[in-house]
């Protein structure tokens, strides 16, 4: 996926999670950040940010933060992009055949995931992460506590025992990570259920991607250590 009206800043600070002041050709600016995670390692004063403009009347800001660099590193942070991308990489033949059917946000129980799958016989409820966490080459997830993320590995285990397929892919939002894990140290719940979901049949996977300040896009499929 590509983005338009893409300009270079510099981040100062995020006064809350939704909004972040930045440094623009223009001069001092409000941003909206589309990530809530804590992006603490990726948030820090004088970074340099990727943002994109849109001035429609109907929004409190005119910027959107999508990109920050980090150790030379471009790191995608834009929350709406791992559904696409998933989308798109699957329909590139991946999990299923091209002739996939994909539907969004399909509720099963008490969730609503964000894929469904289905191709004959085969159907599959698919959760998707995003993931910005990066620590000496390792991704990690989540980034903050996430009990609406255990949630959905609990209603995913579920659907395994009505005899759908189950799966969680996790988009790495940027290269040069070795392999991806569990933050157990920040929400051990989380690696806990993510474990049991791989016992009970759930498919875990996860792919970087290439990133450039107005791109992103699937690449390659990373180990996931459990």
């Amino acid at each position: 996926m590509r983005y338009e009206r893409i300009e270079e800043a510099v981040f100062k600070c995020r006064p809350n999670r939704f909004v972040a002041q930045v440094v623009t050709k223009r001069g001092g600016e409000v941003c909206h950040v589309k990530n809530t995670g804590r992006c603490r390692e990726l948030l820090v004063p004088d970074a340099r940010i990727w943002v994109q403009r849109n001035e429609s009347p109907h929004r409190k800001t005119a910027l959107d933060l999508i990109a920050v660099e980090k150790n030379r590193q471009i790191v995608n942070m834009d929350s709406q992009a791992p559904n696409q991308l998933a989308r798109e990489w699957i329909e590139a033949g991946h999990l299923f055949s091209e002739d996939v059917n994909i539907r969004p946000e399909v509720r099963y129980g008490s969730s609503r995931f964000d894929l469904y799958l289905e191709e004959g016989e085969r159907k599959m409820f698919l959760e998707v992460k995003g993931v910005t966490l990066e620590e000496d080459g390792i991704a990690r997830f989540p980034d903050a506590p996430t009990q609406r993320g255990v949630k959905h590995i609990e209603e995913l285990i579920a659907s395994r025992k009505d005899g759908y397929e189950a799966g969680i892919l996790f988009m790495i939002q940027m290269k040069g990570v070795s392999f991806l894990e569990p933050n157990d140290r920040t929400h051990p719940e989380f690696g806990e259920a993510l474990r049991r979901a791989e016992k009970a049949g759930v498919l875990v996977r996860a792919v970087d991607c290439l990133v450039t300040p107005d791109s992103i896009c699937a690449d390659r499929e990373v180990e996931v250590r459990l």
